[in-house]
C-alpha cells in the first residue's frame, strides 16, 4: 500500500459539494443525540480497494454495528474524494455534518488533516497511517510496524526463491515515503536474515492508483527471471497481480516458472485466483503482509468514545497488538514454519525490525 490509508455521507442522500461525489448511505434508524458517531475520509482508491481503505471500513463499520449505529448521519459513514485536492473538502464535510471522530485514511493527508483541525477544533480527527505534529491537540496518529508482518514475508519469499533456485526476489512500492519503506526494510531484513545472498530488486511506482503501471513494472520484473514479487503499492498492485496471472496461465499445473505475488493490507488471497495452460484451479498469492488499519481505527474511535482520546499523540500497533500480521494458509510447511518461528521471536522481541530500508 500501501498507502493506506475515512469518509461518511448523510442518510440516503447524495451529496455533491463542488463537483465533488459523496457516498451514499441506507440506514433507517437514527442514534439519539448522545450517542459517539464517526466517520472517515478514504482516499481516491475508494472502499472497495481490495486493500487499505476496505480494511478500514470494515473496521469502522463493525465498531458502529457493535454500538447500535447504523450507517448514515446520526452513526458512522464515509466520504471518498476524487482526487488529493478534494481531501481538505471532504474533511470540511464530515466535520461539519457534526461527526464526533473523523478518520483520514493514508498518508497522504497529513497536510489536509492539519490544515482542516485547526479550523474544526471542536471534531476529533485521526491521522491513519501518517504522524501529525504534536502541537494539533485534536489529532490523533494511528501507526504500523508494518516493517514487523514484511519481515515474515520476507521470509517466506526468501524460503520460496531457494525452492525455484533464485537469487533475486522483486519488491514494488506505490509512490516513496516512510510507510512504503518501512514495508521494504522489514522486507529486506526477513530475505537476509533466510540467505543474505538473495537479493532485493526494488521499485517505486510514484503512485498508488496505476494498475497499468504495475503490470509494466512485474513485466519486466518477469523478465529478469523474478518469480517471486511483494507488492505494496495499493492500486497498482492489482496490475502486479494480473501481469502474473497473465504469465503464469500460460504454464502447466505445478511448473516452477509460476510467479508468486505477495499481497499487502489485507488476505488478498483471492486476487491470486487463476487457471492454469492445463485448465487447473491454482492460486498464485504466496502470503499477504496484514495491516490492522480497521483494528486501528475500531481501537482509537474506542477511545475517543470512552473520553480517552490521545489527541496529539502517536499510537503505535504491531504484531504483538494484533496490529499487524500475516497469512499463511498457502504457505508449504516449512515456510509456515519459519514464518511462524519469526513471528514469535518478534512478539517476544527477540528480534527487533528496523523501519529503515537498507542502501
Amino acid at each position: 500500500m500501501v498507502s493506506r490509508r475515512l469518509m461518511v455521507v448523510g442518510g440516503v442522500v447524495v451529496v455533491a459539494l463542488a463537483g465533488i461525489g459523496v457516498a451514499s448511505m441506507n440506514g433507517s434508524k437514527s442514534a439519539t443525540k448522545d450517542q459517539f458517531t464517526a466517520a472517515m475520509v478514504s482516499d481516491t482508491n475508494g472502499v472497495n480497494d481490495k486493500g487499505f481503505n476496505q480494511s478500514a471500513w470494515s473496521g469502522l463499520q463493525k465498531w458502529g454495528k457493535a454500538n447500535n449505529l447504523t450507517k448514515g448521519k446520526d452513526g458512522y459513514n464515509y466520504f471518498q474524494p476524487k482526487t488529493v485536492a478534494d481531501y481538505d473538502t471532504q474533511l470540511t464535510q464530515a466535520a461539519t455534518a457534526k461527526y464526533d471522530l473523523v478518520a483520514a485514511i493514508g498518508n497522504t493527508f497529513k497536510d489536509s488533516v492539519e490544515t482542516v483541525s485547526q479550523k474544526q477544533p471542536k471534531t476529533k480527527f485521526v491521522l491513519v497511517d501518517e504522524q501529525a505534529d504534536k502541537k494539533y491537540k485534536n489529532v490523533a496518529s494511528v501507526k504500523f510496524h508494518s516493517e514487523q508482518s514484511s519481515y515474515l514475508v520476507g521470509v517466506a519469499a526468501a524460503k520460496k526463491a531457494q525452492e525455484v533456485g533464485d537469487k533475486t526476489v522483486g519488491f514494488i512500492g506505490g509512490m516513496r515515503n516512510s510507510v512504503i519503506e518501512s514495508f521494504l526494510a522489514g522486507y529486506q531484513a526477513g530475505v537476509k536474515s533466510v540467505d543474505p545472498s538473495i537479493k532485493v530488486d526494488a521499485t517505486f511506482a510514484g503512485t498508488f492508483s496505476d494498475p497499468a503501471k504495475g503490470q509494466t513494472i512485474t513485466k519486466a520484473k518477469m523478465a529478469e527471471g523474478e518469480h517471486v514479487i511483494f507488492q505494496a503499492a495499493g492500486g497498482v498492485g492489482n496490475g502486479v497481480f494480473q501481469a502474473a496471472k497473465d504469465q503464469s496461465s500460460t504454464l502447466p499445473s505445478g511448473s516452477k516458472d509460476k510467479v508468486w505475488v505477495i499481497g499487502v493490507d489485507l488476505d488478498q488471497t483471492n486476487m491470486g485466483d487463476y487457471k492454469t495452460k492445463d485448465g487447473k484451479q491454482d492460486n498464485l498469492t504466496l502470503t499477504s503482509s496484514l495491516t490492522g488499519i480497521g483494528r486501528g481505527l475500531q481501537l482509537v474511535t474506542k477511545q475517543a468514545q470512552k473520553g480517552n482520546f490521545p489527541g496529539g499523540k502517536t499510537v503505535y500497533y504491531g504484531l504483538k497488538e494484533g496490529g499487524v500480521g500475516v497469512v499463511t494458509k498457502n504457505l508449504n510447511d516449512d515456510e509456515k514454519k519459519a514464518v511462524n518461528d519469526a513471528k514469535q521471536q518478534i512478539v517476544d522481541g527477540d528480534i527487533k525490525v528496523s523501519a529503515i530500508p537498507a542502501k
